[in-house]
């Protein structure tokens, strides 16, 4: 159901890119006192509905301000902003003495992530998913038996992409409804995540192989489950402790990494889950049918 519905509003509504995929304005701004904090900037520059702003101290006393397109008056709105709200007086020329905030420079920037990029990512996530499969078809060539060990790792790529999916899907809805763009620190929370699930069950399977070689293959079902009931313990303290630290870099850490975390912290829980009761029962599903047939 939860794959379902990640893909529904996944065609639906698609994630909602952010300036990193599409591109945008960057200003760049210094100041002759104190340069404020990032937070004192984000919080005048929030009522002007910029999307997803990315502000980033550079030097001794600048900062940069990458957005979507800004027009003209946009442009104007947020240097208005930034000098009442922080009561400083603004120039765009280095013709008066002394100014408290200066504009540096104002450009269109292209996209950071590329087209050519992505299409190299696509095969790169490819070619590292087949690795995947054959590394762990080799690890348990020696429980071939009643399962080719090649399906193993099939299993935890279909885990990783049942994670994914569903952090994702979650995304998709937060970009209709609270207008959360996904940027490049979302793409790197998904590989996190899919490392997390690959992770999670191979311990699992580990654990699995080794009472397939103590006890034999005959009672397969029992043996996945002993392997589960084995690792369960370990797999959610990890999990726990690791969620502990991600939550407060979700309700301390700032506006920056707050959906980075909240990404990480989705993907662990579905992951933690899915390595003990999606890829594991796959194994016995796969059984079954092999013995039937």
């Amino acid at each position: 159901m939860l794959i379902a519905g990640s893909v529904v509003v996944l065609f639906l509504f698609g994630l909602k890119p952010g300036i990193d995929f599409t591109g945008g304005s960057l200003m760049e701004v210094s100041f002759t006192g104190v340069r404020p904090s990032i937070s004192e900037v984000q919080e005048q520059l929030l009522p002007l509905n910029l999307g997803g702003v990315i502000i980033q101290p550079t030097g001794d006393r600048n900062i940069i301000v990458r957005s979507r397109y800004l027009t003209e008056d946009e442009h104007q709105m947020v240097l208005s902003s930034l000098s009442t709200g922080l009561n400083v007086n603004t120039v765009a020329t280095t013709t008066v003495a002394a100014p408290t905030l200066f504009e540096e420079r104002f450009e269109t920037v292209g996209a950071s992530v590329s087209s050519q990029l992505r299409q190299r990512a696509w095969r790169a996530l490819i070619a590292v998913i087949v690795a995947v499969i054959l590394y762990i078809a080799y690890s348990f060539r020696k429980v071939s038996k009643p399962v080719a060990s090649w399906k193993y790792g099939v299993t935890v790529v279909i885990a990783l992409m049942h994670d994914v999916l569903i952090v994702a899907g979650v995304f998709a809805l937060l970009g209709k409804y609270k207008g959360v763009e996904v940027d490049i620190p979302f793409a790197v929370a998904l590989l996190t995540v899919m490392g997390y699930s690959m992770n999670n069950s191979i311990i699992v399977f580990d654990r699995v192989r080794e009472n397939l070689i103590r006890r034999g293959t005959d009672k397969f079902e029992e043996m996945v489950n002993a392997g589960i009931s084995e690792s369960v313990v370990r797999t959610i303290n990890s999990s726990l402790m690791t969620l502990l630290v991600l939550s407060g870099m979700y309700f301390f850490g700032g506006d920056s990494i707050h959906y980075f975390s909240l990404a990480l912290i989705i993907g662990i829980v579905i992951g933690t889950y899915s390595a003990m009761f999606v890829s594991s029962p796959l194994l016995v599903v796969w059984e079954k049918r092999g013995s039937r047939n």
